[in-house]
Formats: structure tokens, sequence, C-alpha cells
């Protein structure tokens, strides 16, 4: 596989990509943003977004490279600009000290089990900052070369291997040091995210009934996860108080929006 991100240029013109050619495309590249961001709402939303931006930006496709490849590069940098350090998110200084000290070691038994674990590897995974996880999952999982990755994330060969090194590192510290958190979860049903990904539905009521109890059995168990859960319903429920009923859009915005509906659907 080709990472080509010399596939588009800001000032050659060409033809807009057919429909049916960007679609073909669509199974591959909702692989390639779930392999990034691990999680099949944000992967869904980023395909989607990356259709509507290689509509708009048709002009800067040469058509002398490979259509998947330029849609790659545009997720990529789609899925960068989004992507926000989280309080989860191992810091890789502190990481590449410790693997420094020659006394720094860790379970091998405790280790291979988590390994062995497909939610413990994922959640270790998605601690690793958006740009070392994306080397680690491109190589290591969808099997690109070094030079591949390189190329899509525009930088050196040799930066290109040093985040593969350090994102494997952090990937093992990360999966030694999940024990405190899973001890305090012993016992809870669901995981946190899975549980607060269902959240917002659970509040609409319009989770199915395993689900909402598996959600409900989570939050009554979970140390972390009610406060969250009651501020959302707060903020939920204070949200309806906001409303205006004689709120009218301003007729300059409806002209300006009948404008780009009727501006998409004549090209």
């Amino acid at each position: 596989m080709e990472a080509d991100s010399g596939s588009y240029s800001s000032d050659v013109t060409s033809a807009t990509p057919p429909a049916d050619e960007l679609t073909a495309h669509g199974e591959a590249l909702y692989r390639f943003a779930l392999g990034l961001v691990r999680d099949p709402d944000l992967a869904a939303d980023l395909v989607q977004d990356t259709f509507v931006r290689a509509i708009e930006k048709h002009p800067q496709y040469r058509g002398d490279g490979s259509l998947l490849s330029w849609l790659r590069q545009m997720l990529h940098n789609l899925a960068i600009d989004r992507a926000r350090r989280s309080q989860r998110e191992i810091v890789v200084e502190d990481v590449e000290e410790r693997w420094r000290a020659d006394s720094y070691t860790v379970d091998p038994a405790m280790l291979a089990e988590r390994i062995a674990d497909r939610d413990e590897l994922e959640d270790a995974l998605v601690r690793l900052p958006f740009g070392y996880r994306t080397v680690v999952v491109l190589h290591d999982i969808e099997q690109w070369r070094v030079r591949e990755i390189a190329e899509l994330q525009e930088i050196s060969l040799p930066a290109a291997k040093q985040r593969l090194r350090r994102g494997r590192m952090m990937l093992v510290s990360a999966l030694a040091s999940g024990a405190e958190r899973r001890e305090r979860l012993q016992g809870v049903p669901m995981r946190c995210w899975d549980a607060r990904r269902h959240v917002s539905d659970y509040i609409d009521g319009a989770l199915d009934t395993d689900t909402a109890a598996t959600v409900e059995a989570h939050l009554a168990g979970c140390p972390t996860c009610p406060p969250l859960y009651a501020a959302l319903v707060g903020a939920h429920e204070r949200l309806a108080d906001l409303a205006d009923p004689d709120t009218v859009i301003p007729p300059a915005l409806e002209e300006r929006l009948h404008g780009i509906i009727d501006g998409r659907s004549d090209s």
C-alpha cells in the first residue's frame, strides 16, 4: 500500500472525482479511520467529513496518483485537527525516562495476560498520543512500511522510526499501569468509555432494555462515572430552559444557506 501524499496540488484543477469512485473506497477509508481513532462513531464521522472535504477540494486532486492515498491523507489531517490531549493520555517523556532506567521492568505474566485480552490492549492503545498511536496501528496492525507512514505524516524516516519505538514502549507501559484502574472497577459491568458513550441515549430513553440495565449497573458501581452522568443530566435539563420559541433565522442567513445548497445542487 502506498501513502502517496503527493497526489494533490493547490494550483491544478481537475474534474470532481466521480461519486462512485469515492464511495468505492468507503470501506477501506473506514477501516483506516477506525484504526486511527479506535471508535466506530468517530471513524464514521471522519469518513463522512473526508468525503465532504474531498468534494470541496476536488480542484486540488490531480488524478495522477492514488485517490485512496489522497483520501487517507485528508482523513489523517482531519483526525490530527480533532485530536486533543486527554488526562488518560500517556506523556511520552515520562515513559522514555522510565525506560532509560536499568531498574525499570514489568511483570511478564501479568503483561502476557493483558496482551491476550483484546479490551485491555485496546484500552492501552487509546492512551497513546495520537501521533504515536497512528504509527503503531499502521505499522503493527495494518502492516504499513515505516517509509509509507513517514510520507503520510510528512515527517522524516528517522522520525517515523522514533515514533514507532516510543509508541511501542508507551503501549507496554500503559498495559503495565492498568492494574490500579482495573482494581477499582473490579466487578463493575461495562468499561467506563462504553458506558459514557451510551449515556446520551440513556438520558433520551433510546437504549434497549438490556443495554440500559447494564449502563445502570455500571453507574451503580463505578467510582468516577456517576458525577459525570449527574452533570450531563443537569446540563440537559437546564438547556431546555434556554429555548426561545420566538427566535427565527435571520433572513440574510437563510438566504446564504439557500445559496450554498443551490450551489451544491448545481455542481
